[in-house]
């Protein structure tokens, strides 16, 4: 790759030649679309590369999945999308002889340190916006090139990672993303075009694609069935066949045209901000090997179908979609998705319904068993901009992980962040402060802390953000 900096390419190939000189590999990675690409680029690498390896995933990566990945008497272990938050556990298991650690990584590092330590932080790169897990996975990948060997096709799938963690900000990946995406061009499995930044071009059909756009909410069209019906059905165009909506990716680029110019007008004659209009285009990242129609075939689409296999538990079949199974796992993935869109659906009318709690720097609800803390963030960040739910503030929201525990999950948005967020520094310190631990990005983050604790977090975590955003 032609990295950024080359003390990063320095690093990769460091860890690459640590690999080659494995008998095997413990592949261990994070479970949600940029864990499950960080490890399928990994694993593509490595069995390219002739080294054998096991793969094994974890929800959390606390000192009890450590230990048992320690136990596992791997020589090497390699961490991917997770591994540098949790540095200090992993150096005890190093420095005790367990295992050599190798880490492909983006969030936020603990202050120990390891040989083979690959993360964009160290070497002055955003890991939240300009280089995602699966993108640290890509760039470790092209290290472990040899002779007829090229890797840059994995780049489609470090796009979708990349995707998935929300780093396209302002409708398109910045900094070392975007260089992964012209090689990924170059190598021929990217397409990039300005486009709709509406998510559902490829699979939903037209009314359903501009009803459910509710990023800019265009007053009678979002969130308005028949209002979205109307409005395709008053423009001069054959938008359907044979009685069927045809989908936005079905469109001829004429037709695209003439939709997004009609959309435009009536955001502006129905008096939406010109911030807001802008955010109707941005760049579409297209897998081109993809057969179109498909939630494979876009980028945002593709990463919202692993998040479904990865937040029930089935880490297994993300990683088989990754791999190329277009069979029993993408099947498997579809039935998960439709269950995952019923779940969230359910979970954003609830926190909508019973309204949020404001304290001064932030916004919180606690939804207890009510929705799975595996998709408690996913809903909180959905549930912004809805009734009484503010863009001006970070929302916190809690929700039971077990009998002893619960789990803090926490969205901001990039205008926030510019104005000094980091919500990864907030849910850590304020989670230690009460017997629990997290991390994250600045944008997004998480955290576990003792059941009883949450009023104390919340303290801790109002007053932090105080600091932060003024």
């Amino acid at each position: 790759m032609a990295g950024p900096v080359p003390e990063l390419e320095d690093r990769a190939v460091a860890c690459a030649d640590h690999l080659r000189g494995c008998d095997r590999v413990l592949l261990a990675s994070h479970i949600d679309a940029d864990g499950l690409t960080s490890a399928a680029v990994a694993a593509s690498a490595l069995e390219r590369a002739q080294i054998p390896f096991e793969t094994v995933f974890e929800k959390q990566l606390d000192e009890e999945a450590i230990a048992g990945i320690a136990a596992t008497e791997y020589d090497t272990v390699l961490f991917t999308d997770f591994g540098s938050g949790q540095l200090d556990v992993i150096g005890e298991h190093e420095a005790a002889g367990a295992f050599t650690p190798v880490i492909a990584d983006h969030h936020q590092p603990a202050e120990t340190d390891t040989d083979y330590h690959l993360n964009p932080l160290l070497f002055g790169i955003n890991g939240a916006s300009e280089l995602s897990g699966a993108g640290a996975s890509y760039v470790l990948a092209r290290a472990l090139e040899d002779d007829g060997v090229d890797n840059r096709d994995l780049a489609a799938l470090a796009v979708v990672g990349a995707v998935g963690d929300m780093q396209a900000s302002g409708g398109e990946l910045h900094g070392a993303n975007a260089k992964i995406v012209a090689e990924g061009e170059a190598a021929g499995v990217l397409e990039t075009a300005t486009d709709l930044a509406l998510y559902g071009k490829q699979t939903r059909p037209l009314p359903k694609l501009l009803e459910y756009a509710t990023d800019v909410d265009i007053p009678g069209i979002s969130n308005d069935t028949n209002g979205s019906l109307r409005f395709l059905d008053g423009l001069d165009l054959e938008l359907k066949r044979d009685g069927e909506w045809r989908r936005w990716a079905e469109l001829t680029s004429e037709e695209k045209q003439l939709v997004a110019s009609a959309l435009v007008k009536r955001a502006v004659s129905r008096g939406v901000p010109a911030g807001k209009i802008d955010g109707l285009v941005g760049t579409a990242y297209v897998l081109s090997d993809e057969p179109v129609g498909t939630e494979l075939r876009d980028a945002s689409e593709f990463s919202t179908l692993l998040n479904a296999t990865a937040r029930y538990e089935r880490a297994d079949v993300g990683l088989g979609v990754c791999l190329g199974d277009r069979e029993g796992a993408l099947k498997r993935a579809r039935q998960l998705l439709a269950d995952h869109r019923r779940n969230l659906s359910a979970g954003i009318s609830l926190v909508t319904e019973e309204g949020v709690t404001h304290e001064e720097h932030l916004q919180w609800f606690h939804a207890g068993d009510r929705i799975r803390e595996t998709i408690v963030g996913i809903v909180a960040g959905m549930a912004v901009g809805n009734d009484g739910i503010s863009r001006g503030k970070p929302i916190v929201a809690f929700a039971e992980k077990n009998d002893e525990e619960v789990k803090v999950s926490a969205r901001g948005t990039h205008s926030l962040v510019r104005d000094g967020l980091d919500l990864s520094a907030v849910l850590g310190e304020a989670a230690r402060e009460v017997g629990g631990d997290g991390g994250g990005h600045d944008v997004a983050a998480g955290a576990t802390v003792p059941k009883g604790a949450e009023e104390q977090f919340l303290e801790y975590a109002d007053e932090l953000l105080g600091d932060q955003l003024t």
